[in-house]
């Protein structure tokens, strides 16, 4: 599947106007629900200008095993493409 076509498929979350101390609130609910939903990706909306929020975002992602991959898409750098472990 082209990552183009993945990405405007699949279920997304945007942060804009988002803190960094919320963020792991809002990230870990969104990936909850899609594992419930059996979804296998996801999008992280983070911005092109937002360097705090992609950091934060990453080292969460990092740290939680329910993420298998992660990367930032390449059509959009605004966005990271999440691989769920499910």
């Amino acid at each position: 599947m082209a990552k183009d076509i993945l990405t405007s498929k699949s279920p997304s979350l945007d942060l804009h106007g988002e803190t960094t101390a919320f963020l792991p609130v809002l990230v870990n609910d969104f990936i909850n629900d899609n594992i419930k939903l059996k979804n296998k990706y996801i999008i992280v909306i983070h911005g092109h200008n937002s360097d705090t929020l992609k950091k934060e975002l990453q080292v969460y992602l990092k740290n939680d095993k329910r993420v298998k991959n992660y990367y930032i898409d390449p059509f959009n750098i605004g966005q990271t493409v999440i691989e769920l472990d499910i």
